[in-house]
């Protein structure tokens, strides 16, 4: 049978625009209840019963048979012999890419993430005082569906930050497990290790791993059991279970984002090769069926060139089944009436990818507010930021870059702020507290203050 892909196809003049375009534009992030249920069982039993629990679950759900919790523990001898296994291409990628990598977020803790003072005119001292997270928790996804780039991406910003200890779980299911799609009666001890996963623990600067998934994985990085120790904070994509898992422990431990499904967003002036643009909007559309890709463009016929570059090209791709139902599902064409409204609707979509595929990309960027990463130009394929650009790739989805961040070296930081009062500044700032405090009725508040003004201690004046 031949797939056929008909992304929605509309027109910013039609009537009917707003309620087909806010229609494809809406994705619920409510997790299914059964789902819910099994997480909350999962995450109360790690938390009582620690490791026997961790060791049950990855029996039932990953096939891993294992005496204990250590018997699950990657070394790193593990990640030297897997990074020496890999031929040599793989090798410097790996390695190139971890450069880039690891420069732009050494380039971004100088810019945001050192701590600074300043002293006012009456000698007090203010600031803040950044400092690294003690330990942090990546997931990362395994088996068959295995993900270096997204270990390099949450790992090296924590070790640029200064964490203390990166401890990673990945699971790594048994053939004929549940994570697979068998039975769960697997007996293997160590599962579907993926070699260029370990490598990139190894370029990354993990401390630790253990091969575990799912919301049993996520509870134990939580609340830590006898061999794993607990984090202070849990990043790293994965299934509806662990994300599910992420939201409730949250509070608990900090996390990074609960992320809906990825997204690309294109706004282009019809000068970039059609092939170009309609791979970049499969680029996405492969990830799954929830994917969504969007063209933006004034040009009527260049969105017809763009939709006849994807009918050839379509039967090209190995993942053509999802790339047709998500762009059936939730792709769209849209004609603006101008590049200015094209941006205009971009800053609505917020989307986590955003090229600017224009001859111009530099005259439409300061009109483009909200987006998880910036593409300019058409030389700029989404996929180079996936993998080596330098800039992170875990990015807010579902639009969230309303409000939210790249993933980055300040996701690792805390901050403290910085007060020392000198004697005359407590003179100045003294009696503005005690008549605020007095009015919201704290008496101990203003008192505090007003000690300071009534004595000095002997300390003050030497």
């Amino acid at each position: 049978m031949t797939l056929t892909a008909a992304p929605l196809r509309l027109s910013t003049t039609s009537a009917s625009f707003e309620a087909e375009f806010n229609a494809r534009l809406h994705w619920s992030a409510d997790a299914d209840a059964a789902i819910e249920k099994v997480v909350a069982d999962v995450l109360a039993d790690v938390q009582k019963r620690g490791d026997a629990a961790v060791l049950e679950y990855t029996r039932r759900f990953d096939g891993l048979e294992a005496a204990t919790v250590r018997d699950l523990e990657l070394t790193q001898a593990d990640f030297k012999e897997a990074f020496d296994s890999l031929p040599q291409a793989q090798r410097d990628a790996l390695q190139a890419a971890a450069a880039r990598v690891r420069s732009y977020h050494e380039a971004q803790k100088k810019a945001s993430g050192e701590s600074w003072t300043y002293r006012d005119a009456d000698g007090t001292l203010l600031g803040q005082k950044v400092t690294p997270l003690d330990r942090v928790g990546i997931y990362v996804p395994g088996g068959k569906a295995a993900y270096p780039s997204s270990l390099l991406m949450n790992a090296i910003p924590a070790h640029v930050a200064g964490v203390g200890e990166i401890i990673m779980v990945v699971p790594t299911p048994a053939k004929g497990s549940v994570a697979t799609g068998g039975s769960g009666a697997g007996a293997s001890s160590k599962g579907e290790r993926n070699v260029l996963v370990l490598a990139a623990a190894y370029v990354a600067g993990v401390t630790r791993a253990f091969t575990i998934g799912g919301a049993q994985a996520v509870a134990a990085l939580a609340y830590g059991t006898e061999t794993i120790p607990a984090v202070d904070k849990i990043t790293g994509p994965g299934n509806a279970y662990v994300a599910a898992a992420k939201r409730r422990v949250f509070g608990t431990v900090g996390i990074d984002m609960i992320a809906g499904p990825s997204e690309i967003l294109v706004l282009a002036d019809g000068s970039t090769p059609p092939d170009w643009v309609a791979m970049d909007l499969f680029s996405q559309a492969e990830h799954d069926e929830l994917a969504q890709s969007i063209l933006l463009c004034p040009d009527a016929a260049y969105i017809d060139a763009v939709h006849a570059s994807i009918d050839k090209l379509l039967p090209q791709m190995p993942r053509a089944d999802i790339i047709v139902a998500s762009l059936n599902g939730r792709g769209a064409l849209i004609q603006t009436r101008d590049m200015e409204e094209a941006c205009a609707i971009s800053n609505r979509i917020a989307p986590e990818h955003l090229e600017v595929s224009s001859q111009e990309p530099h005259r439409w960027e300061p009109l483009l507010k909200h987006a998880g990463a910036i593409f300019l130009g058409a030389f700029t394929s989404e996929s180079l930021g996936d993998y080596c650009a330098g800039p992170n790739h875990v990015l807010p989805t579902s639009g969230t870059a309303r409000f939210s961040s790249p993933l980055g070296v300040y996701d690792f930081q805390k901050r403290s702020s910085l007060i020392e009062v000198s004697a005359q500044g407590a003179k100045v700032l003294g009696p503005i507290a005690a008549e605020l405090a007095y009015g919201e009725g704290l008496q101990a508040h203003a008192r505090a203050a007003e000690m300071r003004l009534e004595s000095v201690p002997p300390s003050a004046t030497e």
